[in-house]
């Protein structure tokens, strides 16, 4: 390591220790390396700016955003809501079920975790809260960890931002990301169904069968867009970011026209809101992609993968090494950081051995939502705080058991590949 290069790690970690954003603090640390390196310090606006303009793929993400944030509008959730109890409420642990059955459908809209957790989820909350039988700290874990499952389902802001560091297909990832995404619902459902045991938490008032033709016809609008979606996309017709731009129009179009829950002041308030989230992405992305060329400039990925070659490592076991450094890691940083920053370290060595880069991405794209519900930085525990004051280490205590769940379903997807790739290799993938 050279002595820029450490100088640059040490302010990196420093400013992040103290609380600075993480993209304020890779801004700053990779300046002091190119003024330690005799560079020109406004070689990282050009590596920003280039990798920003670059690449159409990212256009996306902020599509994706404002899509979620109309989705997240009143009568839509309200609806989506209606049709989940009716399902799944009348089981033990009714109300907790249903979070985790409307973040399942709306990470079909947004791709994003915070989105539903500060969207859909306060809603969910606020239903357990009332109910009398869910503590404030139970409500809070199940909406943080039944968050992590958007980003996993597509579409998925994260797999955007790894295929850009990857190059691999997005609609491979997205598909990948499907039956991941169930089995996290299983596994997660399964829990709550002890808790609810344990701790004698009664089932719901069923809604009457009869109620549920009426109540599935009021959600059918909002259950097309992952239909639109996927269909877009894995029928050829559009591109993942024209997909996202349908997306964030036929959500506007159906809050605006059809449910009648947007005006021209909420869609202002929606659209600045979405900007603000867009420009906070990407800042991350551009100072990623400085730190990214830092790394190469060191021949970190090169020299990570000789090591790791040196240790004669199996497949299987590089990539349970990759995911317990993730896992480590994931305690300390935001997910952004760890696709664009660590996750790249290890395509070169994915590469050598003969590891399928979709099923490493979808892989540490759950590993990083893992992290978001992990203490002490965990983004979710911090979004579920903020919007409803319910004690972070309230919400710490019950979202354990949903942590060993996740970990135990991030297991199996490394050691069954299948999981992952058994959809993608049906439409056609050949990797």
């Amino acid at each position: 390591m050279s002595l820029a290069f450490g100088l640059c790690l040490i302010v990196l970690f420093g400013l992040a220790g103290i609380g600075a954003p993480i993209s304020l603090s890779m801004f700053v640390a990779a300046i002091l390396y190119l003024f330690v390196k005799g560079h020109d310090p406004g070689l990282a606006a050009e590596q920003s700016i280039q990798g920003l303009y670059d690449s159409f793929v990212l256009l996306a993400v902020p599509l994706f955003i404002v899509a979620a944030n109309i989705m997240n509008q009143g009568a839509i959730s309200d609806r989506l809501l209606a049709f989940c109890k009716a399902l799944v409420g009348r089981y033990r642990g009714g109300l907790a079920q249903v979070d985790i059955l409307v973040s399942l459908v709306f990470s079909g809209m947004s791709g994003s975790a915070v989105a539903d957790a500060a969207g859909v989820g306060k809603v969910s909350i606020n239903m357990m809260l009332k109910s009398g039988h869910y503590s404030p700290g139970l409500a809070g874990a199940v909406v943080a960890a039944s968050a992590t499952i958007g980003p996993i389902i597509p579409p998925s802001i994260p797999m955007v931002m790894y295929a850009l560091i990857s190059d691999t297909s997005i609609g491979y990832l997205f598909l990948g990301g499907i039956v991941p995404g169930l089995l996290m619902t299983a596994v997660m459902m399964g829990i709550t169904t002890g808790i609810a045991h344990r701790r004698g938490i009664p089932a719901e008032e069923p809604v009457p069968l009869r109620e549920l033709p009426r109540v599935t016809f009021r959600a059918i609008p909002v259950l097309m867009m992952p239909v639109i979606l996927l269909a877009g996309i894995y029928g050829g017709a559009t591109t993942p970011t024209e997909a996202a731009a349908i997306a964030a129009l036929y959500a506007l179009l159906l809050a605006a026209f059809f449910y009648k829950s947007v005006t021209w002041r909420s869609l202002h308030s929606v659209l600045v809101d979405s900007a603000r989230s867009s420009a906070s992405v990407g800042l991350v992305i551009g100072s990623a992609l400085i730190f990214n060329y830092i790394v190469a400039s060191e021949n970190i990925p090169a020299g990570l993968a000789g090591w790791i070659e040196g240790m004669n490592l199996s497949p299987l076991a590089f990539l349970l090494l990759a995911n317990l450094i993730i896992l480590l890691l994931g305690c300390l940083l935001d997910a952004t950081t760890l696709i664009l920053v660590i996750v790249p370290l290890f395509i070169p060595t994915c590469r050598e051995l003969g590891i399928d880069l979709v099923h490493f991405g979808v892989v540490m794209v759950v590993n990083a939502m893992i992290g978001l519900i992990t203490p002490p930085y965990g983004m979710l525990l911090f979004v579920i705080n903020a919007t409803t004051g319910i004690a972070i280490k309230d919400i710490v205590r019950e979202v354990l058991p949903y942590v060993g769940a996740l970990i135990l379903a991030l297991l199996l997807m490394t050691l069954f590949p299948e999981i992952v790739l058994w959809l993608p290799r049906l439409l056609g993938y050949q990797g």
